[in-house]
């Protein structure tokens, strides 16, 4: 199941773009637009991660996410029009994990919100499975049926984003973002390529194709059919 973020912003047009946004890349949303009910959602709701802004109704950002750190370990991204040294030393001193200004550029906010979900996920341990595939976050390692299948650090992204997602279509562009992000250097192949180890791997000893490619749009983890 993809990540629940939990939006604490009074902006109307903001709290659009940043549901736009969240939802195209798959993310489960809810929202609060002021801080009262921000504070009590954020503390009686599990989310993995809050972004939250300073100048709020009800309560100021800063106290919100004081309470919100008194009681839980979620992370914190501020987003806010204060700029400021200070105002950024305050927030973080507040017990945020990141501070990041607004005007914003929605991709530079949702490579924050990676990798502030990825240094969390670091200690957690999950267990992907679909037909006889299974994915373990702790070792990294896959298994067909009782085949260990060793993969590269890139192989396993990949697999764990199809196996997260399993019977949608990924476009490419959404699996350039999650995968190679900032680092992909416009080799318009690489998914192909690494595509083809990921099969190479997976159907080693002639079990049936599960990743599935749709043409002109991206790849699936699905049944062969």
């Amino acid at each position: 199941m993809k990540e629940r973020i939990l939006i604490i912003e009074d902006d109307d047009e903001i709290v659009n773009i940043l549901e736009r946004w969240l939802v195209l890349d798959g993310y489960r949303i809810d929202s609060a637009q002021d801080g009262i009910a921000g504070t009590g959602k954020a503390l009686e709701q599990d989310f993995d991660l809050i972004i939250l802004d300073l100048m709020l109704p009800g309560r100021d950002g800063m106290d919100v996410c004081r309470d919100i750190r008194e009681q839980k370990d979620t992370p914190i991204l501020m987003l806010t029009a204060r700029d400021t040294v200070p105002d950024r030393v305050q927030g973080l001193d507040s017990g945020a994990d990141d501070y990041l200004t607004k005007p914003f550029d929605p991709h530079e906010l949702m490579a924050r919100i990676r990798a502030l979900l990825r240094r969390t996920s670091r200690d957690k341990t999950d267990v992907y499975q679909f037909e006889d595939l299974i994915l373990d976050t702790g070792t990294h390692l896959a298994h067909r049926g009782q085949r260990v299948i060793e993969l590269t650090a890139k192989e396993y992204e990949l697999l764990e984003l199809l196996m997260q997602n399993p019977r949608q279509v990924l476009a490419r562009s959404v699996i350039y973002d999650r995968v190679w992000g900032y680092d992909f250097g416009g080799d318009s192949n690489i998914i192909e390529v690494y595509i083809r180890y990921l099969r190479q791997k997976i159907e080693e000893a002639g079990e049936t194709r599960l990743i599935h490619t749709v043409r002109g749009v991206g790849y699936v983890l699905r049944e062969d059919i």
